[in-house]
């Protein structure tokens, strides 16, 4: 046990996750087929009222009829402000041994979590089942992101965070149409040059709540997941998003369209020259162990036991996405 680190929570490649709305079944399989790491059956925003019952029934089914494979499969129950979510949770919980995770959308409090938790502990209790459902969460409220360290703390179900910059954009009033693409009116004008030019400088508003978020998972040990790019046929967009998202340290983004999976895929894996610096170090760090040394020199830079765990981590990745291609 330590007390300045938390350990990290049940590793899962979350990569990409893939959006498949529950009154959509003509989609399940192909998600099945698709090399999504994580496919949510969405109950809440893809589902009028009308069919919401529907809706709960069809994932149910497809849960237990469609060969999944070794893909982890979650769903999106309905927040729990609705009428639909106590249902959503039991019903599901009770009658899907395969569901891997939950994933509960609009946590404002610690609570929220923990409610959860004790209710999923309860159903698990009274079916046998042995391996806990894992939950993930959308911080995507005002009142989630001021309680995102207290909400990652909350419980030990809890896998992973996923910024919701839609309905984020809603609780801030920031009057965003088009989620998740940068806009234009958060910038602004340099002084003039000696010209009379002044460029635009753009900004990021969404920077600030990402890094708090990813910043509380890596506290607690949870995944930080990016959120959904709406603009699916702006790849550059995606890819650039994705790209920022990536370097903050998160580990994945939704794909609300297949063809986002693969860019994902692409981004949040390590490249072939990380893989091959990462094959390097650990040669020259293990030829330093071996000689009582804790360091050593890699292309005329030092290297030490923080660079190894980078390259740990990298190699991690990269024995888990070999395991999934396998199957």
């Amino acid at each position: 046990m330590s007390l300045t680190t938390h350990k990290p929570r049940r590793f899962r490649l979350q990569r990409s996750e893939l959006a498949v709305p529950a009154t959509s079944p003509h989609f399940f399989a192909k998600a099945a087929a698709s090399e999504a790491d994580v496919i949510f059956l969405d109950l809440e925003d893809a589902v009028a009222p009308e069919q919401k019952v529907n809706a709960r029934s069809r994932a149910i089914a497809a849960l237990n009829e469609v060969d999944w494979r070794r893909k982890t499969v979650a769903v999106r129950v309905n927040g729990l402000d609705t009428p639909w979510a106590f249902r959503d949770l039991c019903e599901v919980a009770q009658h899907c041994p395969r569901l891997d995770m939950f994933m509960l959308p609009k946590v404002g409090t610690p609570f929220d979590v923990q409610f959860v938790d004790a209710l999923l502990g309860q159903i698990e209790r009274e079916t046998g089942r042995t391996d806990p459902f894992g939950l993930e969460i959308l911080i995507e409220t005002a009142l989630g992101m001021s309680n995102v360290e207290q909400i990652a703390a909350s419980c030990e179900r809890l896998e992973a965070m996923i910024f919701g910059i839609g309905d984020y954009s809603i609780s801030m009033q920031t009057g965003e149409v088009v989620f998740g693409t940068p806009n234009a009116r958060y910038s602004i004008l340099t002084a003039a040059d000696p010209q009379g030019t002044r460029a635009r400088h753009w900004n990021d508003q969404w920077h600030f709540a990402l890094a708090r978020m990813t910043n509380a998972c890596r506290a607690y040990g949870l995944r930080a997941i990016d959120g959904p790019f709406v603009d699916f046929a702006d790849t550059d967009g995606y890819r650039a998003c994705a790209g920022r998202a990536a370097t903050l340290g998160l580990e994945g983004k939704w794909a609300i369209h297949p063809s986002q999976v693969a860019l994902a895929n692409e981004i949040f894996s390590p490249s072939a020259e990380q893989i091959t610096w990462a094959e390097r170090l650990l040669e020259a760090m293990n030829e330093a162990t071996a000689q009582g040394r804790g360091a050593a020199s890699l292309d005329g830079k030092m290297i030490d036991m923080a660079h190894l765990k980078v390259a740990e981590i990298i190699q991690r990745k990269r024995e888990a996405i070999a395991a999934g291609r396998a199957t």
